[in-house]
Formats: C-alpha cells, sequence, structure tokens
C-alpha cells in the first residue's frame, strides 16, 4: 500500500465518521470534549476531584457516541474518564427546522 493510498483510505474514514456525527447528533443532549476525545451524550456528569495537592475531573456520560475513526462500535451504554485537563461540556441546542408531526407542512 502506497503513502497515497493510505492518506486516501485516512481520508476516506474520516468522511464517513463525519457524515455518521451529521447523522447521529440529533440524537444526544450534550458535547462532551476531552483532551483525547470528543462525544455526544445524553447524560453528563462532570465531578471535580482534589488530592495529594492536584486536582482531576471525572467524567461520567450514558447513551454515548464517541467520535473515533478507529473504533469500530461509537456507541457506548457508559462512559467514565478521568483527566487532569480541561473538559468542555455543552448543551445541544435543538434545531428549529424540525419536521412537522403528521409529515405535513404547515398552510
Amino acid at each position: 500500500m502506497s503513502a497515497e493510498d493510505l492518506e486516501k483510505y485516512e481520508t476516506d474514514m474520516e468522511l464517513a465518521l463525519y457524515r455518521e456525527y451529521r447523522d447521529v447528533v440529533g440524537l444526544f443532549t450534550h458535547v462532551v470534549e476531552t483532551e483525547r476525545r470528543f462525544y455526544l451524550a445524553n447524560e453528563v456528569d462532570v465531578q471535580v476531584r482534589t488530592g495529594s495537592g492536584e486536582t482531576w475531573f471525572e467524567v461520567t456520560m450514558s447513551d454515548a457516541w464517541v467520535w473515533d475513526v478507529y473504533r469500530p462500535a461509537r456507541f457506548v451504554k457508559n462512559v467514565r474518564v478521568i483527566t487532569f485537563k480541561d473538559v468542555n461540556v455543552e448543551e445541544l441546542a435543538k434545531s428549529d427546522l424540525e419536521i412537522p408531526k403528521g409529515g405535513g407542512f404547515p398552510s
């Protein structure tokens, strides 16, 4: 496999991951960023822990999706992350462009 073939494969994988993200983002209520991963989740709890003069974060998520191109199963029931770095949690805004119930358009 040439370097060009490998680059094309990685580009195709990243595009497929982006498309999957686009398809599933509406199923989740929160975005969580850590130094290593990006998650979509419906339940998020962040606890600040201290000990031995250090501070860290314990993040637990339920009903999550993991942005990881090399992971074969991205849907995860429960996730627990321990990190000494920043954690960003954002609540997703629901789109104003939802399809009306019943499939019809308002008159």
